[in-house]
């Protein structure tokens, strides 16, 4: 078959991506700008195009996969239609993979991606060669976001903006938590809080819920069909987890609490499950440490994919912890307009009590698709640092950060490079 994605150079998208070239499939795709992720197909052997144009779609495709952010006005989705070639969202695409496996779908507001590669490490390292589509990348997959196993196992991190997750039939369902995101679709955390448990009421009789017990808004299920199983920081292996853990923070406990749990699901012996966790390197861009260079000065630098206002908190909490007696500055992004619109409050009350020595905040990052003017006009990251109203919390133009920080910074210290868009490349100039 030939199979175009629009949108490849997504997270979600590009491992789709590479499962259909593995499985010896002609891939081709396009995205708005190109990027490591696209650069990294190109390496794999897919064609992949930079803009969307309506002749990237052949009149000899068999499917064409696009992002949920393509709209209908796309000009490959309208000529994919116009051809009568079949179109499918990546969701509607991955969620007919889930039927051909033994699905583990981990859902959550934050932690799904660690905690699905935490499962994915788990069962390779049973031996059970899982497949595997997560939303970052590993190392131990080689820098990939995709892994192509022989076993019956599918391991997914199952998104649920635009719903996407409700496409996903798996038979052990992971709940991290449940929290006030992707707020631009569902409006109302009422409505959040609803297509979690409508994703979970889709298990079958002989299938699993994994949830966390220490997640007030996770849904409670009365009289279920299925089994669930809890985890907890609280629980005693808690203690055992935290300290055999390479990546810092009590919310890797629990996202490894959570691998632990699936593990015993599927018979796999705690001592392996702890080994596998004990080896995990973390992920790309959740607390990715590098030694950096500032100004002559050596700094250690973390990359981090925070940008909710909960994960921004655990992660620097995190930062605290481990580096105690270090000046730490962290510079932060905003992901989106809308989300820093509809969660303004919060992002104001974690920024006031974060124990960070010295934060910048930039500006918002735009994300093609997700955005409205009205919105743009109401939020900034001017606006965002007036309201902390903070001695230790600036606005800098992203342009101008890099001097602030060779002009400042000092030897030892530690630089946060916070944030879900192209921040991260500012972490590479050092």
């Amino acid at each position: 078959m030939k199979i175009h994605l629009i949108g490849i150079g997504g997270i979600g998208v590009s491992a789709l991506a590479q499962y259909y070239l593995a499985k010896g499939h002609e891939v081709s795709g396009s995205d708005l700008v190109a990027s490591e992720i696209t650069d990294f197909l190109i390496e794999k052997g897919i064609k992949v195009s930079i803009g969307n144009f309506a002749k990237n779609v052949e009149n000899d495709f068999s499917l064409v996969v696009h992002s949920p952010a393509v709209k209908a006005d796309n000009p490959e989705y309208k000529r994919a239609k116009e051809l009568g070639i079949k179109t499918q969202s990546y969701p509607e695409a991955l969620g007919e993979l889930t039927k051909e496996y033994y699905t583990i779908a981990v859902a959550g507001a934050h932690g799904k991606s660690t905690t699905t590669a935490m499962i994915a490490l788990v069962l390779t390292k049973a031996g059970l060669d899982p497949t595997v589509i997560v939303g970052t990348k590993l190392k131990e997959f080689g820098g990939s976001n995709f892994r192509l196993g022989k076993g019956k196992f599918l391991v997914i991190e199952a998104c649920e903006y635009d719903s996407s997750f409700l496409n996903y039939l798996p038979k052990i369902t992971v709940i991290t938590n449940v929290d006030k995101e992707h707020l631009d679709y569902f409006k109302t955390f009422a409505n959040v809080k609803k297509a979690f448990k409508d994703f979970i009421m889709q298990l079958p009789k002989d299938g699993f819920l994994v949830f966390n017990k220490d997640d007030k808004y996770t849904p409670k299920i009365n009289k279920p069909k299925f089994k669930t199983i809890e985890f907890s920081v609280k629980q005693k292996e808690a203690k055992k987890i935290k300290s055999i853990l390479k990546v810092p923070g009590l919310h890797n406990v629990s996202n490894a609490s959570a691998a632990l749990r699936v593990a015993q699901v599927l018979a796999i012996p705690d001592e392996i499950a702890y080994k596998a966790l004990s080896e995990f390197n973390g992920t790309w861009r959740r607390f990715e440490i590098k030694e950096g260079i500032v100004g002559g000065k050596k700094i250690t630098v973390v990359s981090d994919y925070a940008h909710h206002p909960n994960e921004i908190l655990a992660t620097l909490k995190a930062a605290r912890e481990k580096y105690s007696k270090n000046k730490i500055w962290c510079v932060f992004q905003p992901h989106q307009h809308q989300r820093t619109y509809y969660l303004f409050n919060d992002f104001v009350k974690t920024f006031r009590k974060v124990p960070i020595d010295k934060i910048i905040i930039t500006d918002i990052y735009d994300v093609a698709g997700r955005e409205t003017k009205v919105i743009n006009g109401e939020v900034s990251s001017e606006k965002l640092v007036n309201k902390i109203n903070r001695d230790n919390v600036e606005y800098i133009p992203l342009c101008d950060i890099k001097e602030r920080l060779e002009e400042n910074m000092n030897s030892g210290d530690v630089l946060i490079i916070m944030g879900a868009g192209d921040i991260y490349k500012l972490a590479d100039k050092f």
